[in-house]
């Protein structure tokens, strides 16, 4: 069965599909990991400390929590800019919506996880006086958009077998979860993603179709319950999703896909009638290096010479300011990219990705400012042709 569910994926790829092309310059902005707590900041940084971790070596260490203030500074920067239609950009935020709840955790004797509900509060330890409220002040201002990122953003399953086991991968959790901090991925590779299991074999990583079906109608009602909404966009954690994900996704009522940067192919409809979607710019101040404002203009104007949109990924680190202060920079050049946009295309449209759903099936798609129409293309293509095309 899964050798030919192999073959099967592979003659998917070498079958032509419609891709989707614009005649105008099209820009998204989509950001993971919102509402995900990590290191509890100064406090939780020397606990840690403390504890013998040594921290600093890589921006992920110092990964926090959003707060309400990088919220408005956020909003502040995006309100500042408008597209040829008079819109502003609206980032796409894809929330965890729940967090470890450390204290029934450790009444327990750290054997089992338990989980707090993003509506409900954060872990004890936490502090973010307005975060709901900034959240949703963003939403109704119509600059953020939430979207469905996962209940966790680990693999449940490979956490809890490795917490039940002595050994050091039982310390190294145990030393986190007393910290107030769920995990620090690029350390402990082994916690997976949530569909996805690193410590299972090749095959066998994903999650069942039945139970990603259970956990992400379980994550839907809870974001139903925070946002009075329910979710039309997802990204799976670690863009670790695979058949099984995008048919629950559509079983309830996920109209669009985020993946991840290294496919670059143009916007199309799965077999599920998700609108499949590529991040084609990699807006990361805060983890790369080498980040460069002028190599992810290049990229935008890549994207439009082909008719495709420009979909940027900006993880939230990258806004976080508590332990060490990403966000400043990382505004600055947000700052510049836009108005760079904005001055060398002056009929770029700013989107979400509703809009974009919406733009593909009928032509056009709705704003506050009234009806906008692009023209769209539909030019057939291959993925294994456009993969050996990158």
């Amino acid at each position: 069965m899964k050798f030919a569910r192999k073959l099967w994926q592979r003659a998917r790829n070498l079958l032509p599909i419609s891709g989707f092309h614009f005649d105008r310059p099209l820009v998204l902005l989509q950001s993971d990991d919102w509402g995900r707590v990590g290191l509890r900041d100064q406090e939780g940084l020397e606990e840690l400390r403390s504890a013998g971790i040594a921290l600093g070596e890589r921006p992920y260490d110092f990964y926090t929590l959003e707060t309400a203030e990088d919220l408005c500074q956020l909003k502040t920067t995006l309100m500042r800019h408008h597209d040829a239609k008079g819109c502003h950009p609206c980032l796409e935020m894809n929330f965890i919506l729940t967090n470890p709840d450390f204290s029934k955790m450790k009444a327990g004797g750290w054997r089992q996880i338990q989980l707090l509900p993003l509506s409900e509060g954060l872990p004890a330890g936490w502090v973010r006086p307005g975060l709901i409220d900034a959240y949703r002040e963003g939403i109704a201002d119509g600059v953020f958009s939430p979207a469905l990122h996962g209940t966790t953003h680990f693999c449940r399953a490979a956490v809890e077998r490795s917490i039940l086991e002595d050994g050091e991968r039982h310390d190294f959790l145990r030393k986190l979860w007393q910290a107030g901090t769920p995990y620090i991925h690029w350390r402990m590779p082994w916690i997976g993603y949530e569909y996805w299991d690193s410590g299972k074999t090749e095959d066998e990583r994903f999650l069942s179709a039945d139970m990603q079906h259970d956990l992400i109608g379980r994550t839907v009602g809870i974001f139903a319950k925070t946002f009075t909404s329910l979710p039309r966009s997802a990204c799976a954690p670690g863009y670790r999703a695979n058949d099984d994900t995008q048919r629950a996704w559509a079983q309830h009522g996920i109209r669009v896909a985020q993946n991840g940067p290294k496919s670059s192919l143009p916007p199309y409809f799965d077999r599920h009638g998700v609108l499949q979607l590529s991040r084609t710019v990699e807006f990361e101040p805060a983890t790369e290096p080498d980040f460069s404002l002028e190599a992810c203009l290049r990229q935008a104007a890549g994207c439009f010479e082909r008719g495709l949109p420009a979909i940027v990924s900006m993880h939230s680190i990258n806004l976080h300011s508590t332990v060490k202060n990403f966000r400043s920079r990382t505004l600055k050049c947000l700052d510049e990219f836009l108005t760079a946009l904005e001055s060398k295309y002056a009929d770029v449209l700013y989107l979400r990705d509703e809009d974009l759903c919406e733009l593909v099936e009928t032509g056009s798609y709705e704003t506050e400012k009234g009806s906008v129409q692009v023209n769209v293309l539909a030019k057939k293509f291959t993925k294994a042709a456009a993969r050996r095309a990158l």
